[in-house]
């Protein structure tokens, strides 16, 4: 039997990331989100609202990119893993966290009214092909670029076989 870890929140941003750097070079970033959750008191009619903090964890490029383009107030989409840290504090007593390890985010505060951007693990940390790619690289390169060109030619209704 498997199991799954996942978290997805949506939410404004409490506070501009955080950003460090291990001694090992890697860039780490931190920053809270805050959600809210509104009811009605079923015997007042009241309206009531709860508000819940998560602080948010993101590693590598997606951490700098972060640090970059997130503030405090944005609205952001967070969806990752859930994971608690326990540690000593000066005082001696033993001190528990639980927060998100920020695998995909999207920014849902539009930049001057434009559509949200995506910043997903697998495509930030994708590695670009080298300038001398194997022929391989080179022959689908080349296929993309024809079909983008004819993706630009206009359609003549008389090639349509129905």
């Amino acid at each position: 039997m498997f199991s799954l870890n996942r978290a997805t929140i949506i939410g404004n941003a409490t506070r501009d990331p955080e950003l460090r750097t291990t001694p090992t070079g890697r860039s780490v970033t931190s920053f809270a989100v805050a959600t809210n959750r509104r009811w009605s008191d079923r015997e007042s009619g009241e309206a009531k609202e709860e508000v819940q903090f998560h602080e948010i964890v993101v590693w590598g490029k997606m951490a700098e990119v972060a640090a970059q383009y997130i503030h405090k107030g944005n609205k952001v989409y967070v969806e990752g893993r859930l994971q608690t840290r326990t540690w000593e504090g000066q005082d001696g007593a033993r001190r528990e966290k639980t927060e998100i390890v920020a695998e995909n985010f999207i920014f849902l505060t539009p930049k001057g009214g434009s559509s949200p951007d995506k910043i997903a693990a697998d495509t930030v940390d994708e590695p670009q092909p080298k300038a001398d790619a194997p022929p391989a690289q080179k022959e689908t390169k080349e296929k993309a670029e024809k079909a983008e060109k004819s993706d630009e030619d206009e359609i003549n209704l008389d090639e349509i076989p129905f």
